[in-house]
């Protein structure tokens, strides 16, 4: 008897096949990685290639293919008479001054939350978390009358301000994550040392925090760069534009040349990629580690 079982055992294990190394099964799923590569690929090859061609192949002779005609002069028909180079730079300074102000006031907020014991700290952190329940759209009125009355309008300040307070709120979320995690120990440490508080924050508690920059910085990037409305509403000077406001202004009344459009918004959505692409991987370390850590 112990023989059949051990005989029928061997037989089990010669003809188990484990789990992943059927190759039929590798070549579907190759198939449909390929296909959901090609699917998620084909916006960005679409907007390039309509950036290069006219409106008659844009509508009808040439919808998806390649251009016939690289019309690089779309490029520099946005760039000129669209004024995207402009937009681009107003952008990347409202963005990038956006993203420095909610990251420092972020880093300072949670810090004095967390590690700084007094009696409003609780009700303070549920004072910042109530932002995330107001929607933008909903504080458009009482933003625009404040900004009016302080002579905001029609400047760099107008959307920098109100970008870095929407975005402070999801940053104080994402910094608290991270920051409840480093062990007090080290701030009593410092304290026997000889350190203050603002000593003890720049020197030990910020460098520590560094994989919680690269979640703000996209977070708060995504939200200033493609942000519509308050820089719609806010800024009627063609001088202080952003990218998403000079793209709408590119269509015309009557007629609309698309191929410039096209170009601005290669313009509008490469450097994301770009930005990506190159830290890819630091973006997806800090995304695990606060998914760790929260």
């Amino acid at each position: 008897m112990k023989e059949i079982k051990q005989s029928k055992a061997m037989k089990f294990d010669t003809t188990y096949v484990p789990k992943g190394s059927n190759p039929v099964a590798k070549t579907i799923i190759y198939i449909l990685l390929i296909i959901w590569s090609v699917i998620n690929i084909f916006p960005i090859y679409f907007m390039f290639t309509f950036s290069l061609k006219s409106n008659e192949e844009i509508f009808g002779l040439n919808v998806a293919g390649l251009p016939r005609d690289w019309l690089w002069s779309n490029y520099a028909s946005a760039m000129g008479t669209g004024n995207m180079g402009l937009y681009f730079v107003n952008s990347i300074l409202v963005t990038g001054a956006s993203i420095a102000i909610s990251l420092i006031a972020a880093l300072m907020a949670t810090y004095a939350i967390t590690r700084i014991k007094w009696r409003g700290s609780k009700l303070t952190n549920a004072f910042f978390m109530l932002g995330l329940t107001i929607p933008i759209q909903a504080s458009i009125v009482p933003v625009y009358v404040v900004l009016s009355k302080l002579h905001w309008l029609n400047k760099y300040s107008t959307l920098i301000v109100p970008y870095s307070a929407f975005a402070l709120s999801m940053a104080i979320l994402i910094c608290t994550g991270f920051m409840v995690e480093i062990p007090y120990d080290l701030d009593e440490a410092a304290r026997i040392d000889g350190c203050g508080l603002w000593r003890t924050f720049f020197k030990i508690i910020l460098p520590l925090m560094k994989p919680a920059y690269s979640t703000i910085g996209v977070y708060s990037y995504l939200q200033c760069w493609n942000e519509f409305m308050f820089a719609n509403v806010f800024i009627s000077d063609s001088q202080h534009r952003t990218l998403p406001v000079g793209i709408k202004a590119l269509s015309g009344q009557h007629t609309t040349d698309w191929g410039p459009i096209g170009a601005a918004l290669v313009i509008a959505t490469f450097p994301t990629l770009i930005i990506y692409i190159i830290l890819c991987k630091r973006i997806q370390e800090s995304f695990i580690a606060g998914a760790v850590k929260g």
